[in-house]
């Protein structure tokens, strides 16, 4: 009698085993699970559709996949930070929402603005939900990265001692950052609004909508990440010091425009293939030793070694949060079973 009610008690756990395993299945529209909080199919559907540039030729099945794994990873690596925010009490308030969401309203007219809505297929509750996540992210690794940096005057001098050739300067270096406006939008490229213009006409209406900004005092940096159309969009347009002999070899009205600017002066927009460049001279120096007593010697090194151990500490406490997490990317699962082809509904 025992052994038969232990082999029935066995079975009946068996069968609430696999009971709970076909409940435990995620539905097809989840692509991701964090934590028990599941990331669906149209969640990376939508980043996916505006990002794609909708006048370029569409991505084959495997580049398709491929963005689509990227921008999952990114939710996934979002959603384990905002959930370490909200333990922190660190979620972003409605009224900061509300402010970011009407600044990066304001350089579109109300037509303007639902046209964008609909060409990225994203609503007002998506984009509000977006500017909550990122305010609060930023939130969380101020706290837990950005304070905890210190660059100390040791830092600079053992820098500098380890450089030295990096400050012997042999000709007139020009600091320049840049805004590009093309109406050949490269998928590849993006920037914190994901502004293109679309064609000539549309570079030409945005060149002068930034020119305005920027005349009204806007900060070059902020205009850059938000709008400018190339890789360097990501470091507020910086391109570093360029040497004058490099400028030589740049086309005539680039060079005139550089030479012809003083140090935090900013260039009208520049006609070029049919978009437009827009530059800042941050600084310029002489060539010759340049001595660790100059201030901006030390200004450029602190902020090099700030941005150098930012990246570093960004990276590990990812790495570490993500470690902490119960991830399980469904996507990936279906892609590997597949052999690298789209889920079923596709």
């Amino acid at each position: 009698m025992k052994r038969r009610i232990f082999a029935l008690a066995a079975l009946a756990v068996c069968a609430f085993v696999v009971s709970c395993n076909r409940e435990m299945a995620p539905a097809p529209d989840v692509w991701a699970v964090v934590n028990g909080k599941e990331i669906h199919r149209d969640d990376v559907e939508k980043l996916f559709r505006s990002r794609v540039n909708a006048d370029a030729p569409p991505p084959s099945e495997e580049e398709a996949l491929s963005v689509k794994l990227s921008i999952l990873d990114e939710l996934i690596n979002s959603e384990i930070l905002i959930e370490r925010a909200q333990k922190m009490n660190l979620v972003a308030s409605d009224a900061e929402v509300e402010d970011k969401f009407t600044e990066s309203k304001s350089p579109y007219t109300e037509e303007e603005f639902q046209k964008k809505l609909q060409e990225t297929g994203l609503t007002v509750d998506d984009l509000k939900s977006d500017i909550r996540r990122q305010l609060s992210i930023q939130k969380l690794l101020n706290r837990e990265v950005v304070a905890k940096i210190s660059i100390t005057d040791q830092d600079i001098s053992d820098f500098y001692n380890k450089n030295r050739a990096q400050f012997n300067v042999t000709e007139p270096q020009y600091h320049i950052a840049q805004i590009v406006i093309t109406p050949h939008p490269d998928p590849n490229v993006h920037n914190r609004k994901n502004d293109k213009a679309m064609n000539e006409a549309e570079a030409g209406r945005k060149a002068a909508m930034l020119e305005n900004k920027l005349a009204a005092g806007a900060d070059f940096s902020e205009v850059a990440m938000d709008y400018s159309e190339d890789p360097s969009a990501s470091t507020g347009g910086d391109l570093g010091f360029l040497a004058e002999s490099s400028l030589n070899r740049s086309p005539a009205p680039l060079r005139a425009a550089v030479l012809a600017l003083k140090v935090g002066q900013v260039s009208q927009p520049i006609p070029e293939n049919g978009g437009y460049r827009i530059l800042k001279l941050i600084a310029k120096e002489a060539a010759g030793d340049r001595q660790l007593s100059d201030p901006q010697v030390q200004q450029a090194i602190r902020d090099a070694l700030r941005t150098r151990k930012e990246q570093l500490l960004r990276s590990a406490y990812l790495i570490e949060a993500r470690d902490e997490a119960h991830v399980t990317n469904y996507l990936a699962r279906q892609i590997l079973e597949s052999a690298g082809k789209l889920p079923a509904g596709d």
